[in-house]
């Protein structure tokens, strides 16, 4: 089984724009009260009996099992019933959610740190759709369930033999995208490594080193842009919070940050792409970059990436 993830922009209208900051709302809703649920039944089990705190102490049955996945699943059934504005909203989209918090808890134990934090208002910024029964996508349009269709910019075509199997939409500073999960029947063999080697070195001063003695110039994509990004930080911080200034430079700032990650990551695939085409075998150093990304160097080796 083969799958693919494709981006396209998409163009909803008014109201389906409106509809969908709803549901990216609602979906924030319901993650802070499942992480706020799991976080309290955590909390109850560390106080000693001997040695509860004079101040506050959450106080959960002692039998009370742990809210899991399919336990707030159930819950965010019976929740619809008392909260109208659930109802609106896609029912799977609601449980991925609930998914997405629960992976989020599996990485954690899995890594030993990185508790789940509390979405802030506006950090929740894609939903998913899990699956569909027919294609979504139509010539120039896209449908999506309880939103409609709206136009959607093809700039490459789907592959044959390929199926629509989940939608996300993301909410970017620059518009709404659609990420299509394309998948198809193919097994891929494992082929043997053959072709021409070549080794590269990675580093600071120069990008890149390769064994056939080229030297790629590293683009400094974040500190060419520093300066600009903290003349709009100044500005945003003699702003009054939550005004329509305030919200003005905000999204200057965030389109900032998504000019350098475009950039950025167009540079490496431009970069990986010229490798592959000159040699079928590539070899690299085994370099210990969390390391490296947090010493003195820190800033140059995160905007090299």
């Amino acid at each position: 089984m083969l799958n693919l993830t494709y981006s396209y922009r998409i163009y909803p209208g008014l109201d389906q724009e409106a509809q969908m900051l709803d549901w990216l709302e609602q979906c924030r809703r319901v993650y802070n009260y499942a992480l706020a649920e799991r976080k309290d039944w955590i909390n109850s089990r560390k106080c000693p009996v001997n040695a509860c705190s004079i101040m506050q102490e959450y106080i959960i049955p002692a039998d009370a099992p742990y809210p899991d996945y399919y336990k707030q699943q159930n819950a965010l059934t019976k929740a619809k019933e008392d909260i109208p504005e659930l109802k609106a909203v896609h029912s799977q989209v609601l449980q991925d959610a609930l998914k997405r918090l629960d992976k989020s808890f599996k990485f954690m134990q899995e890594r030993g740190f990185g508790f789940p934090r509390f979405k802030k208002f506006g950090q929740y910024r894609s939903f998913v759709f899990p699956q569909f029964k027919s294609n979504p996508v139509n010539g120039f349009e896209i449908k999506l369930p309880k939103v409609g269709a709206m136009p959607i910019n093809l700039h490459r075509p789907i592959p044959d033999g390929f199926e629509v199997k989940q939608v996300r939409v993301v909410f970017k500073s620059s518009g709404w995208y659609a990420q299509l999960i394309l998948q198809a029947d193919i097994s891929v063999p494992d082929v043997m490594p053959h072709g021409e080697p070549i080794g590269i070195d990675l580093g600071l001063e120069k990008f890149l080193a390769v064994s056939t003695g080229e030297l790629v110039e590293r683009p400094r994509f974040f500190v060419d842009l520093q300066s600009k990004l903290r003349w709009l930080q100044r500005k945003l911080r003699n702003k009054k919070k939550g005004s329509a200034n305030y919200r003005k430079i905000q999204a200057k700032i965030r389109k900032l940050h998504e000019h350098i990650y475009n950039v950025r990551r167009e540079f490496h695939f431009l970069t990986a792409h010229k490798l592959c085409d000159i040699a079928g075998m590539i070899f690299a150093e085994d370099l210990n970059l969390k390391m490296t990304s947090r010493g003195m160097l820190a800033k140059h080796c995160l905007d090299a990436a």
